[in-house]
C-alpha cells in the first residue's frame, strides 16, 4: 500500500483491534472491493497450472495469486501486531478472514441484533 493511496488512510484509521470487528470488517470490503481484490475471499483458486495448461488457466491463476497476496496485504497491515503475527502464515486471505471471524464474529452477531432491536423499537412518522 502506497501512502497516498487514499484507501491506505480507511485501514489505518480502523485497525483491527478488541471491540472494532465489524467496522474493520466493513471497511476492508470497502478497500478490496476497490482495489478489485474481494474476489480471492468468494472464489476458489483455480487449480495449479500444470504444463499442458492454456494461456487463459496459467493467467487466471496466476490473477489470482497475485490478487491473494494483495488482500493478505492489506488484511494483514490493517490489524492490530499482535494479530499479525498470528495470521502471517496463514495460506490465503480467506483463510485469515475465517480465523478472525470465529475469533471475533460473536461481536458480529451481537451488532446484527442491536441493530434489529432498535429497528423494531423504532416508531414510524406519521
Amino acid at each position: 500500500m502506497s501512502s497516498f493511496n487514499p484507501l491506505t488512510s480507511i485501514l489505518n484509521q480502523n485497525k483491527l483491534e478488541g471491540p472494532k470487528y465489524v467496522d474493520w470488517k466493513r471497511n476492508l470490503d470497502i478497500v478490496l472491493t476497490a482495489e478489485r481484490y474481494k474476489f480471492v475471499i468468494t472464489e476458489e483458486c483455480p487449480k495449479k497450472p500444470d504444463e499442458d495448461a492454456t494461456y487463459d488457466h496459467v493467467m487466471a491463476y496466476d490473477k489470482w495469486v497475485k490478487a491473494d497476496e494483495m488482500a493478505r496485504c492489506y488484511i494483514l497491515v490493517s490489524m492490530a501486531n499482535v494479530l499479525q503475527h498470528q495470521h502471517q502464515s496463514m495460506g490465503s486471505a480467506y483463510d485469515i478472514l475465517e480465523n478472525i471471524k470465529e475469533m471475533f464474529g460473536e461481536q458480529n452477531r451481537a451488532a446484527k441484533q442491536t441493530a434489529m432491536k432498535a429497528l423494531l423499537n423504532t416508531k414510524m412518522a406519521e
